[in-house]
């Protein structure tokens, strides 16, 4: 195909939408920006017309028209004085409007090959109805240039002023707009579930990181540093004795001294050419030592002098000053989580405090008119089972649970709770994540314009989970309501939200064979609870009752059993707590 550059429009004012940032919401797990740059993946240069955007990458240029908002004409305009700056423009350039999140490179490369074939000045889809949609073409640049070039003036033109008279229309699929909320509400539930593995790297990726601050380590159990960790000082301090033995000058046999060096003691006197002092593991070295050797390669003679075994192996047991690491030298990279082993790393390099992100702090809510904590229940009410045993999941996955809150199920009861959420980062939601009479949170989402990332989950149990962000930055996990699914999905989640809002590193997965995988398998991704099988590998439940945890009694984690799987089939385990 002929090269064609790239321009993506991403600005206008969205004002059926209330002047939210359109490009920017996210469906089917990814932004209708990220959807355009997508489609145009095979283009050799791509300008992005709108508000500067930091997240994009070098290799996209950024313009924007001038006034901002004045139309997709002057930003079609910008992007080509943007794309004139660079060597040899490409013959076509495709103009996209990012609001069409089921565009695909496939359809663009059809436009392409028409615009080959057919030698026209401008290539144009058509969407279902034969509407054409000029926010989607591929334009000859001498057309583009010369429609530019008749008009009076470039602000607030209507497309139509910019289409030339010899132009073909292709009939495409995945070229419907989103011009308003309720389009963005039907793409979304057309939109494919995401797998949990697309799940987990949107939340990594698109949730917004916690601010930096400084802070004690010992301090902030959970939160994961921001920057990388330097030593202040080196380790080893000074050359220490690795063993209990002596430390020896010279090649031997030597004249053993009477005094010993201890840990934490004072410094021997130092050594002599010839000379030996006994000297304990973790001592301070004298001064002259070539060496140190271990009680059991050495015996005194009866001249009282020390020597060597025969046939014993030469080894320099001194730990020498630094060679662990120097002052200044990292030891820890950004990311790193704020565990034990950092630290006691920290605490033997000398560094009390360090810029972190974190921890995360969650509240708890619980819905459902029929649930009760506390008290006897009435009728048509049931206990809730899974909010006692939340806290300590959440702090299983490096979450801090601040409280639990319980919400009836009312039309508006959420957005309260949604907006007063401001002293914590993330809201835990139990329940009211379908599409039952009952389940208000997406509504409330949509009335509060939070961003989307995760709308529904390619995963029994959990389909019906829920991840958004408010413009406040409040990460929103919504949970299915019965207790087994919200659990499993907590579990699988929770732990790249923490890396998303920390930057925390990712945890490595645990692998191994399933040995029953063929009679829990079936055409969907499941997740149910295992134990350890004696000959390695896991056992999983076949048949499990998800209204209650005591499915997950006497078991050690749960499984992710991919679609059809043999048995054997390799799958990710998700420990539980003990």
């Amino acid at each position: 195909m002929t090269d064609a550059d790239a321009i993506v429009l991403a600005g206008g004012r969205a004002s059926r939408m209330g002047g939210v940032d359109k490009p920017a919401i996210v469906v089917g797990g990814r932004s209708m920006l990220d959807a355009a740059l997508g489609a145009v993946v095979g283009c050799a240069r791509t300008v992005v017309v709108g508000p500067h955007r930091p997240e994009l990458g070098p290799e996209v240029r950024q313009a924007q028209e001038v006034p901002a908002g004045s139309g997709p004409v002057a930003a079609i305009a910008a992007g080509l004085r943007s794309l004139d700056e660079c060597d040899f423009p490409a013959e076509l350039v495709v103009v996209l409007a990012a609001d069409m999140p089921f565009l695909t490179a496939a359809a663009v490369d059809d436009l392409r090959r028409h615009a080959d074939e057919s030698g026209t000045d401008a290539v144009f889809a058509a969407d279902e109805s034969g509407r054409p949609q000029y926010l989607v073409g591929v334009w000859r640049r001498t057309a583009l240039l010369a429609g530019l070039a008749r008009l009076d003036s470039l602000m607030n033109q209507p497309m139509k002023a910019l289409v030339p008279v010899d132009t073909v229309m292709v009939p495409l699929p995945g070229v419907a707009d989103c011009d308003t909320a309720d389009d963005v509400r039907r793409a979304r539930a057309h939109a494919t579930p995401l797998s949990l593995d697309e799940a987990r790297s949107v939340l990594r990726g698109k949730l917004s990181r916690l601010p930096t601050r400084r802070a004690t380590l010992r301090s902030v159990p959970g939160a994961a540093l921001a920057e990388p960790l330097a030593a202040a000082e080196a380790l080893p301090r000074f050359d220490v004795s690795a063993m209990d033995g002596y430390a020896v000058s010279g090649d031997g046999p030597w004249q053993l001294r009477h005094d010993v060096g201890f840990a934490g003691g004072e410094r021997p006197v130092g050594l002599l050419t010839g000379e030996a002092v006994r000297i304990a593991t973790g001592a301070h070295v004298p001064e002259g030592t070539t060496t140190v050797v271990r009680d059991e390669f050495v015996h005194t003679g009866p001249d009282g002098l020390l020597r060597r075994l025969p046939d014993t192996p030469i080894r320099d047991d001194v730990r020498r000053r630094g060679e662990d690491w120097q002052p200044g030298d990292i030891v820890a990279p950004a990311g790193t989580p704020v565990s034990a082993a950092l630290l006691s790393v920290a605490s033997s390099a000398e560094v009390g405090a360090a810029a972190v992100r974190g921890p995360v702090r969650a509240r708890v809510v619980m819905t459902g008119d029929e649930i009760r904590s506390e008290g006897p229940l009435h009728t048509g009410q049931t206990r809730d089972s899974i909010g006692p045993a939340l806290p300590d999941l959440l702090a299983w996955c490096g979450i801090r649970a601040l409280d639990r809150v319980h919400l009836r199920d009312t039309a508006n009861g959420f957005d309260e709770v949604l907006a007063a959420a401001t002293d914590c980062e993330l809201l835990v939601v139990v329940g009211a994540t379908g599409g039952g009479a009952a389940d208000q949170l997406r509504d409330a989402l949509d009335r509060l314009r939070a961003r989307i990332l995760v709308h529904r989950l390619r995963m029994r149990p959990g389909g019906s989970t829920v991840v958004a962000e408010t413009d406040s930055g409040t990460t929103i996990l919504g949970l299915p309501g019965n207790p087994f699914a919200a659990v499993a999905t907590l579990l699988a989640l929770a732990p790249s939200v923490v890396e998303g809002r920390l930057g925390r590193t990712s945890a490595r997965k645990i692998t191994g064979p399933l040995l029953n995988a063929a009679e829990i398998s079936g055409p969907a991704p499941r997740i149910v609870p295992a134990r350890n099988a004696p000959e390695g590998g896991w056992l999983g439940d076949s048949h499990i009752r998800t209204a209650h945890l005591a499915g997950l009694l006497d078991r050690d984690g749960l499984v992710i059993v991919p679609p059809n799987a043999p048995d054997g089939a390799l799958v990710e385990f998700l420990p539980l707590p003990t």
